[in-house]
């Protein structure tokens, strides 16, 4: 008869355990493996170096780079903004993430999960978890641009989380397709040609379809630049449908790769079903053209704007804007005061009309220049602020109260260019410097074109010399003279050789586009 020792012993294991314990036991190894291949992929130095340019160029963008104008941001385009720099981080989590799921294979130790508790389905879920750390980066980002760009006191528009969650989505949609194409094309050396080839393909699509807008938004990232920022009942993007699309597709590609790789359960197959039917939705959504009903509202606020805009008065004169500029218009008042405290005779008084105008007839992409306003006293601005916007916006005021209305100062060629030019730039903190700026060439001798909100000044070299040498003058030892002979300084019969006598500068005569100041503009 055997002792009793007082011990109870253990049941032996039977291999089955209790089902709660089994999930949450398979979830938490999931979760281990996807945390340790997250810090692998943080480690490749790929993605290292395009995360580091990507936070860097964020950064420099935000700190030091532009010119100026982003001290204004319009944030329906700075939520645009943030979408193509992910790309290129987008590029390289796909190639990593590619050849973490074939390490084993590189490696020869395919054989050994065999003898693992964890099926092969679930170490693909791992894999593709292990791309949401630089979703979540990328969204870091994203949130901090965006932010940055919203709370600045010059900052006007609306910006659109639809928009924002593109970067984010382009780098998860990149991860998830990296796993798939591993698990249908095993090959280690499978994924840089593969960039290359969709690069190739859709650049070909795109000449072949004319860039038609469908197929345009078949892609992840649809910037459409060009055109000046636009009011947000504008722009016409359908940002939420094709965030449903990259949801969507990301989703189904996960479940692609889930099936393909044995996952053929039932919650897989139903969640695949549900991320096609996102999927579809959402091009459904994006897939139509521009409404009529869109391109009549962007008629009428380029040929009509009065109809649609909301007008205070700031002094003397009236400030016409889009209603998410209202608030700018004291900063275009300022510039205007400025400007027409220098000026002469009536101009000095006049009663100007600043009407915000912008062309937005043909869509986001386009460049259209803006026609000039015949009707006198009456100034363009347009929907970008700061930067070398703003001495070209004065160079429109002084046009505006030398010539009369800005279809004429768009032809003049005569002495009242010098008079123009000094009116707007001598109000600057740098005058020489925004001579620069304005002209296209950005030099400051010899002949050029100066840029205006409408259509440009044309200034000849003499013209060129005079100024230089008045801006380098004290402001206000050229502001009594210009007063003084205001008439004759904006007088299409005066040449430059006596503007620069009036005003106590030498005349210069480089050049052949000396006028000599008969009111016409043949040399």
């Amino acid at each position: 008869m055997s002792a009793i020792t007082g011990t109870i012993p253990q049941a032996a294991p039977t291999g089955v355990e209790p089902p709660a314990r089994g999930r949450e036991s398979r979830a938490a190894a999931i979760l281990t493996l996807a945390r340790f291949e997250a810090r692998e992929l943080l480690l490749q130095i790929p993605v290292l170096v395009f995360l580091a340019l990507y936070v860097g160029y964020a950064g420099w963008r935000l700190f030091i780079g532009g010119d100026g104008m982003d001290d204004f941001p319009v944030l329906q385009d700075a939520d645009r903004a943030t979408q193509p720099t992910p790309m290129l981080l987008a590029v390289a989590v796909f190639i990593c993430v590619n050849r973490a799921v074939l390490r084993s294979r590189r490696q020869s130790t395919d054989q050994h999960f065999d003898i693992l508790p964890m099926d092969h389905w679930r170490r693909t879920v791992a894999h593709a978890l292990s791309v949401l750390p630089l979703g979540a980066i990328t969204a870091l980002v994203v949130g901090f641009q965006y932010t940055w760009a919203a709370l600045k006191p010059g900052a006007v528009g609306h910006g659109s989380p639809a928009e924002l969650v593109v970067g984010p989505l382009m780098v998860l949609l990149a991860g998830v397709l990296g796993v798939l194409l591993a698990r249908v094309i095993p090959v280690g050396f499978v994924a840089p040609p593969f960039v290359i080839g969709a690069f190739v393909l859709t650049t070909l699509v795109s000449a072949a379809t004319q860039g038609k807008h469908w197929v345009s938004w078949l892609g992840p990232v649809v910037v459409e630049e060009g055109a000046d920022p636009f009011p947000s009942e504008l722009l016409g993007r359908p940002a939420a449908w094709h965030a449903l699309y990259l949801t969507g597709l990301a989703v189904l590609l996960l479940c692609l790769a889930v099936l393909i790789s044995g996952g053929r359960t039932r919650l897989v197959k139903s969640v695949a079903a549900v991320a096609l039917a996102a999927t579809a939705v959402g091009v459904a959504g994006q897939s139509p053209a521009e409404p009529a009903s869109l391109i009549a509202a962007r008629a009428k606020a380029s040929e009509t704007p009065q109809k649609v805009q909301t007008c205070v008065r700031h002094g003397r004169s009236t400030y016409c804007a889009f209603p998410e500029w209202a608030d700018r218009t004291a900063d275009w008042a300022d510039a205007v005061d400025r400007v027409q405290s220098r000026a002469g005779g009536s101009a000095g008084g006049e009663r100007l009309t600043v009407r915000q105008r912008i062309d937005a007839r043909y869509g986001l992409q386009s460049d259209a220049a803006i026609p000039p306003s015949t009707t006198p006293g009456t100034v363009t601005v347009g929907t970008r602020w700061g930067g070398n916007r703003l001495p070209e916006f004065a160079v429109g005021v002084a046009s505006v109260l030398v010539a009369g209305d800005e279809d004429a100062a768009g032809k003049m060629c005569d002495a009242r260019v010098v008079t123009t030019m000094w009116l707007a730039l001598s109000t600057q903190p740098d005058p020489v410097k925004s001579l620069r700026n304005v002209r296209l060439d950005d030099s400051i001798k010899g002949s050029a074109i100066a840029l205006a909100p409408t259509d440009p000044i044309s200034m000849s070299a003499q013209q060129t010399t005079v100024v230089r040498e008045l801006l380098q003058k004290p402001h206000y030892s050229v502001a009594a003279k210009v007063k003084a002979h205001w008439t004759e300084l904006t007088s299409a019969k005066t040449s430059t050789a006596r503007v620069a006598e009036l005003l106590g500068v030498p005349a210069g005569g480089e050049g052949t586009h000396a006028d000599s100041g008969s009111g016409s503009c043949e040399e």
